[in-house]
C-alpha cells in the first residue's frame, strides 16, 4: 500500500521506513503540512498520515473523501486538528493513543527543574565563564504541592515522578483512575481547590471544548502568588493573554511550554532568520522566567519507535480486516475510540 506522510521530518523517517519495509508500506514523504492548499498531493494514494499541526478540517476531508483516500493514521494521540464530526461516514480516523508517557512527563519535570534551578542562565552565564551565582537562588520542589490537571497515563507517570521529589499531589480528572487517591499525598480535588493551593500546575489533559482555556484570567486569579504553570499537552489548554498578562502582574513566577495555541506555523521549523510575527509568543519568551521548547517532549528514541510501530500496524489492520483497535469515531456527538469493529 501506498501512504503520502505530511509534515515530514528527518527523524521520521527511519522508524517508519523500518516497519514500513517490514510490513509491506511505501511511504512518499512530504515536507508540507496537510492542509486545504496541499491536499492534493494525496491524489493516488491509498490513505494519508498527518501529524498534530495538520489541518484536517471539513475541505480537506472532503477532497480526500473525493479522491477516493478514506483512512487517516494520525501518529500521535491528540486529534483536536481534525474535524471528526465532519469525518464521520467519510474518512477512517487510527490515531496512536499511547507511545511513551516516559518522554513526556520527564521532559515535563526537566523543564520544571530547568526553570527553578536557573539551570538554562547558569549555562549561559558558564559560557561566557561568568561563575557569578547572583539571581540564581532557586527553590526545593520537596514538600511543595503540584496541581496534576489530567490523570491519564502521562500525567500519573508524572505524579509518580513528584511524588519521587517528595511533593504533594492535588489531581484533577474528570473520570478518576481508579486507585490512585491516596487521602493523604495524591487527593483528587475540583478545580477550585487545585487552583488555590497548587505550587506548581501541569497540565496533562487532551483538548477539548470543555478543556479549552481551562487555564485563563478567572483560572489564574484563583491561584497562588507566584505559581509555576506547565503546559506539554495542548497549546489551546492556556490562554496565552491571560498567561502572559499574569507573568506581567507577578501572579504567575514561571511557565514553562513545550506547546502553544497558534504554533502551527511556527514549531517544528526554524524560524532563527525572520522576524517573530506572533507578538504573544515573541512577548513570552522574552520573558526572564519563562521557557518554551518547541513541542519537543515526544521526542526520544522509544517514543519515535513506538509512534511508527503502532501507526504502521493500524494501517495494516484496517487495510486486512477492514477494523482497528485505534480508530476513532464520532458518534451520538462525542468522540471516541472505536471498540465494535467498523465504525461506518
Amino acid at each position: 500500500m501506498k501512504i503520502a506522510f505530511f509534515d515530514a521530518k528527518p527523524y521520521d523517517k527511519p522508524s517508519f521506513e523500518k516497519y514500513g519495509q517490514e510490513k509491506g508500506i511505501k511511504f512518499k514523504y512530504f515536507e508540507t503540512k496537510l492542509n486545504e492548499d496541499t491536499v492534493d498531493l494525496a491524489k493516488g494514494f491509498d490513505g494519508v498520515c498527518a501529524f498534530v499541526n495538520d489541518t484536517i478540517n471539513d475541505v480537506v476531508i472532503d477532497k480526500l473523501n473525493e479522491m477516493g483516500v478514506n483512512v487517516l493514521a494520525l501518529r500521535c494521540a491528540g486529534f483536536n486538528n481534525v474535524d471528526m464530526k465532519h469525518a464521520y461516514g467519510k474518512l477512517h480516523v487510527l490515531r496512536v493513543p499511547a507511545y511513551s508517557p516516559y518522554a513526556v512527563a520527564e521532559h515535563t519535570m526537566a523543564l520544571l527543574l530547568t526553570s527553578i534551578r536557573r539551570i538554562h542562565k547558569a549555562y549561559i552565564r558558564s559560557r561566557d565563564y561568568n561563575f557569578s551565582l547572583a539571581n540564581l537562588t532557586g527553590f526545593d520542589l520537596h514538600g511543595k504541592t503540584v496541581g496534576v490537571i489530567g490523570t491519564g497515563r502521562i500525567g500519573r507517570v508524572f505524579i509518580d515522578i513528584c511524588r519521587g521529589f517528595g511533593m504533594k499531589v492535588l489531581a484533577y480528572d474528570k473520570f478518576r483512575a481508579e486507585g490512585l487517591d491516596n487521602g493523604d499525598t495524591i487527593r483528587y480535588v475540583e478545580l477550585d481547590e487545585l487552583f488555590k493551593n497548587s505550587d506548581i500546575i501541569s497540565l496533562h489533559c487532551p483538548l477539548t471544548e470543555e478543556t479549552n482555556h481551562i487555564i485563563d484570567e478567572k483560572a489564574l486569579e484563583k491561584c497562588k502568588k507566584g505559581v509555576v504553570i506547565l503546559n506539554t499537552s495542548r497549546g489551546g489548554l492556556v490562554d496565552a493573554e491571560a498567561l502572559l498578562a499574569g507573568i506581567k502582574s507577578r501572579k504567575v513566577g514561571a511557565a514553562c511550554l513545550d506547546v502553544y495555541e497558534e504554533e502551527s506555523d511556527i514549531f517544528f521549523e526554524d524560524n532563527s532568520g525572520h522576524i517573530m510575527e506572533d507578538d504573544t509568543l515573541a512577548r513570552l519568551i522574552s520573558m526572564p522566567n519563562v521557557i518554551v521548547t518547541s513541542h519537543q517532549a515526544f521526542l526520544t528514541e522509544e517514543a519515535l519507535e513506538n509512534i511508527a510501530e503502532t501507526t504502521v500496524n493500524n494501517l495494516v489492520s484496517f487495510f486486512e480486516t477492514n477494523q482497528c483497535e485505534n480508530e476513532l469515531c464520532y458518534r451520538g456527538g462525542n468522540t471516541h475510540d472505536c471498540k465494535d469493529g467498523k465504525c461506518f
